[in-house]
């Protein structure tokens, strides 16, 4: 158990004595309570923009476990001091990073922000004034190029967006990739929102707004191709074949990784591929610890569906490979390893010899195993998987 002094720091060009702020860092868990580590009204900051070094209870998350901050800023008159930020400003990082005073970035405005113009007006008894204030606002990081900003089903509207966040974030939606070859991107944010829904919703707040985000050290930032897709986002009866938050996400995340190919446009097939290493990495640098795996190439039968029901049943992600004729709806011919899922439940044997498996695939959980279809069927399209603990 420790005790950690968090602090973090604003951008402004208003003297320290003038300004105040509300703080608080949280993470929450997997059924959305809060845990605040520091919630504090009107605090006075310090001569650098620095907030006061706020003293945390005692703990034992690790440095690594992310928090969410959001800040309110108060500027004070002599009459009176109102809140200029009506909305919180929200960023995360990790409990280190508060702790060592790295809880800020070199980019100024994606800090909290306070900024006044200077200058005295003429009166208007001495012939009065008028001075121009230009105000730049930074274009927004993802527009499609068949659906600019202002089309009536612009797929990155922001309005579309933090609709499809609360969807998200309440459970009322999971992470699809439908028409786009993105499988791996959804299995580890699938994992995200179930255990940390407030990381997920922030991280897609930042990617819309900043074009890249942080979760925990794994950085998505991706490039100018992907930020500007090309290519129907619809089919002909208004559905899309991919909805915005889940290009901003699971395209970003693909397209970060790629050194040789870009993922822009819905038919980006070969950019989507997703290595288990990669795979791995993602879900290590957020902060995953893995336990155990047999992914790979070959097939790891029997025994290897043994192993990871024993992980399962003990409360363990399971991120399995597989090849997609696995599963109802597709009309694949090959058992070669094609897609990644992720596991809800046991692999079970009825009394006929039928095989079931709860999990999640394509936006859904549930027995997405063709019906009727014994074990040599699973295992011949089976090619093991990779556990990892739960995140905090």
């Amino acid at each position: 158990m420790t005790v950690y002094h968090l602090s973090t720091r604003i951008n402004a060009n208003v003297p320290t004595d003038y300004l105040l702020y509300d703080l608080c860092i949280y993470r929450m868990d997997a059924n959305r309570n809060k845990y605040p580590l520091v919630d504090v009204r009107q605090q006075l900051f310090l001569r650098n923009y620095e907030t006061q070094s706020h003293l945390t209870r005692d703990i034992n998350d690790a440095l690594s476990t992310i928090y969410i901050m959001e800040m309110k800023l108060y500027r004070k008159t002599m009459l009176h001091t109102h809140c200029v930020t009506p909305v919180p400003f929200t960023k995360m990082y990790t409990l280190g990073e508060f702790a060592s005073g790295n809880a800020w970035s070199p980019v100024t405005r994606e800090n909290p922000c306070y900024f006044e113009s200077k200058g005295t007006m003429k009166p208007e008894s001495q012939g009065g004034e008028t001075k121009q204030i230009k105000i730049t606002i930074p274009e927004r990081p993802f527009i499609a190029k068949e659906y600019p900003i202002g089309h009536s089903i612009d797929p990155f509207d922001k309005n579309l967006i933090e609709r499809q966040i609360d969807e998200r974030f309440n459970g009322f939606s999971l992470p699809n990739q439908i028409a786009a070859s993105v499988c791996g991107p959804a299995a580890f944010f699938y994992c995200l929102l179930k255990d940390r829904p407030d990381v997920y919703a922030q991280a897609v707040r930042e990617l819309y707004r900043y074009g890249k985000t942080k979760i925990g050290d794994l950085i998505i930032s991706p490039g100018e191709g992907c930020r500007r897709p090309t290519g129907i986002f619809y089919y002909n009866d208004g559905r899309p074949r991919i909805t915005g938050i889940d290009w901003i996400t699971l395209a970003g995340l693909r397209d970060s990784e790629n050194r040789v190919f870009s993922f822009d446009s819905l038919d980006s097939p070969v950019a989507g591929i997703t290595m288990w290493q990669i795979l791995t990495k993602w879900f290590e640098k957020a902060g995953y610890e893995k336990v155990f795996s047999n992914a790979g190439i070959t097939q790891p039968g029997v025994q290897g569906i043994r192993d990871l029901n024993k992980y399962k049943d003990q409360g363990y992600i399971v991120v399995a490979l597989i090849n997609d004729g696995l599963l109802v709806n597709s009309e694949s011919k090959t058992t070669l390893p094609t897609h990644w899922i992720v596991w809800n439940g046991l692999v079970t044997q009825d009394s006929n010899g039928y095989i079931g498996l709860e999990l999640f695939s394509w936006g859904k959980t549930m027995n997405w195993i063709k019906p009727k279809r014994d074990l040599q069927f699973f295992i011949n399209r089976f090619f093991g998987g990779m556990v990892f603990k739960p995140l905090k």
